[in-house]
């Protein structure tokens, strides 16, 4: 594994042209005006976990679609006053987990909601709770090309909108202090909160760890890793839908995103990362529309970036933030 990008001072300068099609605020605006007219209760049952110091909730609250999508709660068990809140996104064909494996956070005063994705949860870690009961029409195996030719149709329109739903529901759970609440998550959770703040300006902080999901076209012209290969594998069959699919991708792309954002922002980078390639995390960082950014380099790492090194920065700027 090398340094197979851009150079480090080409990648703080890259600031690529990324199409966004005309319609995008349109298109984004209606999808969460639709999703949030679907109602639906945000349902709050509290779990025993066996920690003393902690208390968990099992949160379901209304996705994309009025769709029942699952998270946990975890806080502080003994607090006076509302809390700010840290809404966590997870990795790619990862799902929430079990709720000990959730603590940091409420161990350092944050409400943690750890947000499942649907339909995934099966890949790693330790499980998943949420379906997703919308079919696609032919795709290659994993979920970047599912209803890749329609943007409407297309699997990250439906998790980018439970990314916002997720938002507003820790806002109004009893304990919470909606004006402080912030978005995170790694690689494929990053490229959410990225999502999730271009669309919510008002969230108070994000902090996208090695993002997916951003510059989908420079990825795939230069690796070959997935998820972005799926793109590959599907265009090698379908060559006749190469147009339909950039289009549907210049919806959900995170430098597009990243522009509208005005929280301030916590990047993170691995220079020998070939699924989530450096530049493609440059173009997002760099297009970010807050002003106060920041992004911590680790030269010598893949994807796993700076994995458990990341907690301690995040929990500071975090503190800082909210």
């Amino acid at each position: 594994m090398a340094q197979f990008d851009l150079s480090p001072a080409e990648l703080e300068e890259y600031r690529p042209t990324i199409p966004e099609p005309e319609d995008f605020d349109t298109f984004w605006t209606g999808t969460v005006a639709e999703a949030r007219g679907h109602g639906g209760d945000v349902r709050v049952e509290r779990v025993d976990a066996g920690l003393t110091e902690l208390t968990v909730d099992d949160v379901t609250f209304p996705g994309f679609g009025g769709h029942p999508i699952k998270a946990w709660l975890v806080r502080p068990a003994r607090v006076d006053g509302p809390l700010p809140a840290v809404v966590e996104y997870i990795g790619y064909g990862g799902g929430r987990g079990l709720p000990h494996e959730h603590l940091g956070y409420a161990a350092a005063g944050f409400a943690h909601l750890v947000v499942d994705t649907r339909g995934q949860g099966s890949g790693w870690g330790s499980g998943g709770d949420t379906p997703d009961p919308v079919g696609h029409g032919p795709a290659s195996p994993g979920f970047l090309t599912r209803g890749i030719l329609d943007p409407a149709e297309h699997y990250y329109r439906r998790v980018y909108t439970d990314g916002v739903r997720a938002v507003d529901a820790v806002r109004q759970i009893d304990g919470i202090d909606p004006a402080r609440v912030a978005v995170a998550g790694t690689s494929q959770g990053g490229g959410i909160a990225i999502a999730v703040a271009g669309m919510l300006p008002d969230v108070a902080a994000a902090a996208p760890n090695v993002p997916f999901l951003s510059h989908f076209r420079r990825a795939v012209e230069i690796t070959d890793a997935d998820p972005y290969a799926e793109i590959t594998r599907y265009l090698s069959v379908h060559r006749e839908h190469a147009d339909a699919v950039w289009r549907t991708l210049s919806y959900l792309d995170g430098v597009a995103f990243a522009r509208r954002a005005r929280a301030a922002g916590l990047f993170s980078v691995a220079l020998m990362d070939q699924v989530c390639p450096p530049s493609t995390v440059y173009a997002a960082y760099n297009a970010w529309g807050g002003t106060d950014r920041e992004i911590d380099v680790y030269p010598y790492n893949g994807h796993e970036g700076g994995q458990q090194y990341r907690f301690a920065p995040t929990l500071a700027f975090l503190r800082k933030q909210v």
